[in-house]
């Protein structure tokens, strides 16, 4: 970074010379040390997942949900600062709510991201806020089907068939680019999350975490925000474990 110690990395209302802003630039750096969270749409709907470092084992088992509903039929996971994710997460349905007493229909997920990318966009001109520390992942099933966002610190925000932030984003990337979204089943998706999850996390595989895991399908839950039923997540964590087994890559 060829302005750091001119200043220009003090406040998010100035630009350096070569047109950066340092501010959005470090907030990355926050996304990129929190736990990798992904989303995949699929045929009829969309998967959310989450790696949740377990920071100590004092913490009840399930509590701080890095996954949360925005509106029934649209959930969000972030990767970042928490304290960042939950009050992101409040706008969220601020905005679902303000949309659903004026127009009297549930807001259009393709909206919600307009609205909550303009919401971040705005905390990177005053000089009296920072930009958020967290990229989210927003996913929801609509009239016009499913649909897959992620929104960054700056603001911007593009649709996807999958996404990946956090500390193991490249290595869930590669893994996400293999896959065949057009004929990936709500089960099928739910297994491979899990799977590329566990992948992600070698790179922090001295620390142990939990896998969190919500979907929205038409056909599975009416394309309502839920949580992956215990069952189906048991089989998928077991199907995990066994892709990524040491003896597995060695029969690769």
């Amino acid at each position: 970074m060829t302005s750091i110690g001119t200043g220009y990395d003090l406040s998010n209302s100035v630009f350096s010379p070569d047109g950066r802003n340092f501010q959005v630039e470090y907030a990355m750096k926050a996304v990129e040390n929190g736990g990798t969270s992904i989303g995949i749409k699929f045929k009829d709907g969309v998967v959310l997942a989450a790696e949740k470092i377990v920071t100590s084992k004092l913490l009840v088992p399930n509590s701080n949900k890095r996954i949360q509903t925005i509106d029934k039929h649209v959930g969000v996971v972030y990767s970042g600062l928490v304290p960042d994710g939950r009050h992101f997460v409040g706008r969220g349905r601020d905005e679902a709510s303000s949309w659903r007493s004026t127009y009297k229909v549930p807001i259009p997920v393709p909206s919600l991201a307009d609205r909550l990318g303009s919401y971040a966009q705005a905390y990177t001109l005053y000089n009296s806020v920072r930009p958020f520390g967290i990229s989210s992942i927003i996913g929801g099933v609509d009239e016009d089907g499913a649909h897959l966002y992620m929104i960054e610190p700056s603001g911007s925000y593009w649709g996807y068939s999958a996404a990946a932030a956090g500390k193991g984003r490249q290595t869930a990337k590669t893994e996400l680019e293999k896959l065949e979204f057009s004929s990936l089943t709500a089960k099928d998706a739910v297994k491979e999350a899990a799977r590329i999850i566990y992948l992600a996390h070698e790179d922090s595989k001295d620390k142990e975490f939990e896998l969190e895991m919500t979907w929205i399908s038409a056909s599975e839950t009416n394309s309502i925000h839920q949580f992956v039923p215990e069952a189906l997540l048991k089989e998928a964590k077991q199907f995990a474990a066994e892709a990524t087994s040491p003896e597995d890559k060695m029969e690769e």
